[in-house]
């Protein structure tokens, strides 16, 4: 989280410094790991008739704006809202936005709807990547938020206990699987790969469940990551194995070590460690590589797309590849941009490519992560996010394609949910495209991505693990039923008016 210039950061803001909390974003925000775009026409025009709706619902429901913002009429409204700027794309009706009952009989129904994360991060205690708490000094030293200005700032937001609040409390995850990003500095990991398996067991122990799932980083080229893949197998235990093909996605100007997956003399050893040990789920960071960022650093081009997966993929058929963000790669640059990608050519780099890697190498092991990837395209773009997710589901196949959130920088994750469960694809588009409908919240195909992909994907057996009410569902009753306090907080940087 040190990839952005002096002079990119001062044209930016912290987004918990917005004045609206809305259930859902009104422009992009960043985690540091691209420079966001400026609020774009429609997505102002969105911030603005949700103010309107808010006022008048709330005023009506005899709550203030941002209380009802937090109840699921709140979270109606949004999707009404996008769906008056960009099109019917979100199923939503006024009725459910004016009346609570409506929205929240709707809530309570789906609450129990199984969602796995397999997405989610949080930083360690103590975390030097303090971008974040800089950026809201300079907010409060200049005025621009008093409030700021008359306290110490801290990053407490990115760590353990909002990330627990943030992930199991205020959104509908059952199940959330930890994962990590390295550095070439060692104090710049988000967590060490010692701190997150500490993690999942400490979890796992209070919940009385197996609620959290936590992944193995590799490093692959640093001096002792063969032996630390060893150490990991015969002590930890790890759910999975995560790498960064780019190296350090922290520090992308001193990268020392990226790396492909079809490197045979560099990665085959790894994966012949993984087979043998049956921690078959290899998931890797691909994409969010806009080419503003190919210019900084050209040199890491050759890294960030998928073509190194298809042959890997068909070299180790044991094993299965997970491309995190699915590879999509137009973040940092203006959304119309991305759009018009897909409206003049019906493609979207680099998803298409992953897309059709099973067709082309005759595979069965690949899969896409839908971390980022959604939360970006259904915010900028939500006729996009329903290409890519029609793309994904048609090329992959929808039992390949896994709900991820990227939390807790998109702050929590329910909004997401709630955008998956109400998106379709426009009948337009299916026809153009030979896409198959999404169909409803509760339906296969979106049942699939939330969590039964996941599940079998992970070897989690959700009726032997979940079977019994456990600790964290009793505090999650309790928390709904003494009233729940959602933050509608994202975490990370917007830009300037």
């Amino acid at each position: 989280m040190g990839f952005l210039s002096d002079d990119e950061r001062a044209q930016l803001l912290p987004a918990e410094d917005l004045p609206h909390r809305f259930p859902i974003p009104t422009q992009i925000v960043s985690s540091d790991e691209y420079f966001p775009e400026r609020q774009t026409a429609k997505q102002k025009q969105v911030e603005d008739r949700l103010a309107e709706m808010g006022d008048h619902l709330a005023k009506r429901q005899g709550l203030s704006r941002r209380r009802f913002f937090q109840t699921a009429s709140g979270m109606a409204a949004a999707f009404l809202a996008m769906n008056q700027v960009y099109g019917k794309l979100f199923a939503v009706t006024e009725a459910e936005a004016a009346t609570p009952e409506m929205a929240n009989e709707r809530a309570v129904v789906l609450q129990g709807q199984d969602v796995f994360d397999a997405h989610t991060h949080f930083l360690r205690d103590d975390t030097r990547l303090t971008n974040f708490v800089a950026m809201r000094s300079a907010v409060g030293k200049f005025g621009w938020n008093k409030e700021l200005g008359a306290k110490e700032q801290t990053i407490a937001d990115l760590k353990f206990d909002n990330y627990f609040k943030e992930v199991f409390l205020d959104s509908d995850t059952k199940v959330a699987l930890l994962t990590n990003s390295p550095s070439d500095v060692p104090e710049d990991w988000f967590l060490t790969n010692e701190m997150v398996f500490q993690t999942r067991d400490k979890v796992n122990k209070q919940a009385g469940a197996r609620r959290l799932l936590a992944h193995y980083t590799i490093v692959p080229g640093q001096p002792g990551w063969l032996e630390g893949i060893d150490h990991a197998i015969a002590t930890l235990q790890p759910d999975g194995w995560k790498g960064y093909t780019i190296g350090d996605n922290t520090h992308k100007d001193t990268s020392h070590y990226p790396w492909r997956l079809d490197d045979e003399k560099l990665m085959y050893p790894a994966y012949e460690k993984f087979q043998r040990a049956g921690i078959k789920n290899v998931c890797i960071h691909k994409g969010l590589f806009p080419p503003s960022t190919e210019k900084l650093v050209p040199n890491l081009r050759g890294y960030v797309d998928v073509s190194d997966v298809g042959k890997a993929a068909k070299d180790w058929p044991g094993l299965n590849f997970v491309v995190y963000h699915s590879g999509y790669r137009h973040v940092g640059g203006s959304p119309a941009d991305a759009m018009a990608e897909w409206d003049q050519t019906g493609r979207s780099s680099w998803v298409s490519d992953l897309a059709e890697i099973p067709g082309k190498y005759g595979v069965t092991n690949v899969y896409g992560d839908l971390g980022q990837l959604f939360a970006y395209t259904s915010i900028a773009e939500p006729r996009l996010a329903a290409a890519l997710m029609g793309t994904l589901v048609k090329g992959l196949g929808p039992d390949h394609v896994i709900w991820g959130t990227d939390a807790v920088w998109t702050g929590a994750p329910q909004w997401q949910i709630e955008g998956l469960r109400r998106l379709e694809i426009p009948e337009d588009m299916q026809k153009q495209y030979g896409f198959a409908p999404l169909g409803t919240a509760d339906g296969p195909v979106k049942r699939g991505i939330f969590a039964n992909n996941g599940f079998r994907l992970f070897g989690y057996d959700r009726h032997a693990e979940l079977a019994t009410p456990d600790r964290f569902a009793a505090i999650k009753q309790d928390y709904l039923r003494n009233g729940a306090d959602p933050s509608n907080l994202r975490y990370g940087y917007v830009r300037r008016a």
